[in-house]
């Protein structure tokens, strides 16, 4: 079931318009793709909008704007103040639920790593995971079982248990999460080996992004 987000349409303002708006308690956004020859634009609750960041940013939802009925949205694109991190404005893409996406989602971390247990140190390198799927299709989070990973041991993306339809972007022998030794135990070239590891999936991670296929 997707998130509902609840929305309202605005004018389109001037700068000291939209400060006012945000003082209301109240996010300026635009809404645009499928079947819109020009974007719309709208006001959320920054309070609403404040709850489904911390939650799941990159779901696919229902905004229903008032007056105009549900769609269903992906959020693309959030502008901060450089600041206070508050958000200042955000884009949406309007999408088909049966057309191909790809976008994050959310890793779940699930059991206890018996390595961590005997004093390694869990090294989670992924928190998100790029997929491609179906939009109607896309998972709220995927599950990274680490109760069985001991030391010296690792997951990557080939083991997870990704739901029928969904794809991973990333390599499939990039690392997810990994236990190292004890800091005293650790040879140089395993400190070596997962920072490199680290570098590189941060790059993928980086890649990712709601993008339509084509």
């Amino acid at each position: 079931m997707n998130s509902t987000l609840h929305a309202e349409s605005r004018q389109r303002s001037t700068k000291g318009a939209l400060r006012e708006l945000r003082s209301q308690g109240k996010i300026p956004g635009v809404v645009y793709g499928q079947g819109l020859s020009t974007a719309s634009v709208i006001a959320l609750d920054a309070k609403e909008l404040s709850l489904l960041l911390k939650c799941n940013p990159h779901a696919v939802l229902d905004l229903e704007v008032q007056g105009s009925g549900s769609q269903s949205v992906l959020l693309t694109d959030i502008q901060r103040d450089a600041l206070n991190g508050r958000v200042l404005h955000v884009d949406f893409r309007k999408i088909d639920l049966n057309q191909t996406i790809k976008t994050p989602v959310r890793l779940e971390f699930t059991g206890s790593s018996p390595g961590e247990k005997e004093g390694g140190m869990l090294q989670v390198v992924l928190h998100e995971l790029e997929v491609e799927c179906i939009a109607k299709n896309l998972p709220e989070s995927i599950e990274v079982d680490i109760s069985a990973l001991g030391f010296g041991e690792h997951v990557t993306v080939a083991d997870l248990n990704l739901p029928e339809g969904v794809t991973a972007v990333p390599e499939a022998d990039a690392v997810v999460v990994a236990v190292l030794a004890p800091q005293k135990e650790r040879s140089e070239d395993e400190v070596e080996a997962m920072d490199d590891a680290a570098e590189e999936n941060v790059n993928h991670s980086n890649a990712a992004e709601a993008v339509e296929k084509d």
